[in-house]
C-alpha cells in the first residue's frame, strides 16, 4: 500500500466567521493561511478549505443505514477510538445537535466502528470514525 498523503477538500459556507469559529473552537482544527472569501484548516492532518458561498435552500439528501438516515454528501476522519470519544465530548459540550448521536456498529463483528454525524453552520454533515481494529477499515 502506499504512503497515506493528506487529502484537500474545499467546501461551501455562508457565513466565513460563523464556520472559522466552528472548525478552529469546536473541532480544534488550526488555521492557516486566509482571506475574506476563503480560510485554510488543518483538519485533522489533511487541507480543508472553506470558501464563502451564498446559502441555498436545497434539502440534505439522506441514505438508509442502521435504521438512521445518514446525510449524503458527508465527509470526515477515522479518528483513534480515545480521540473520537473526545471530540464527541467536545461536540456535545458546544451544544452542537448530532444528526446521528456517537454510537458503535458491527459490534463484537468485522469492522467494529464507533460513528457520529453532526453538520457545520453552513450545513456540510461531517462523519467522524473510530474503528476497534483499524486493519478493518476495508474489510468486507
Amino acid at each position: 500500500m502506499t504512503k497515506l498523503r493528506p487529502f484537500h477538500l474545499a467546501i461551501p459556507v455562508d457565513h466565513i466567521e460563523r464556520n472559522r469559529l466552528f472548525y478552529r473552537d469546536v473541532l480544534g482544527c488550526s488555521e492557516g493561511r486566509s482571506s475574506d472569501h476563503w480560510v485554510d484548516f488543518n483538519f485533522f492532518g489533511h487541507q480543508l478549505v472553506i470558501h464563502l458561498k451564498e446559502s441555498n435552500d436545497e434539502a440534505l439528501h439522506t441514505n438508509p443505514v442502521d435504521g438512521k438516515e445518514v446525510p449524503v454528501p458527508h465527509f470526515g476522519v477515522v479518528l483513534e477510538m480515545n480521540d473520537f470519544y473526545e471530540l464527541a465530548k467536545r461536540v456535545a459540550e458546544k451544544q452542537v445537535p448530532f444528526i446521528i448521536e456517537p454510537y458503535v456498529r458491527f459490534e463484537g463483528e468485522v469492522g467494529e466502528q464507533a460513528t457520529m454525524f453532526f453538520k457545520d453552520p453552513a450545513g456540510n454533515a461531517l462523519e467522524f470514525k473510530a474503528f476497534k481494529n483499524l486493519d478493518q477499515l476495508f474489510a468486507k
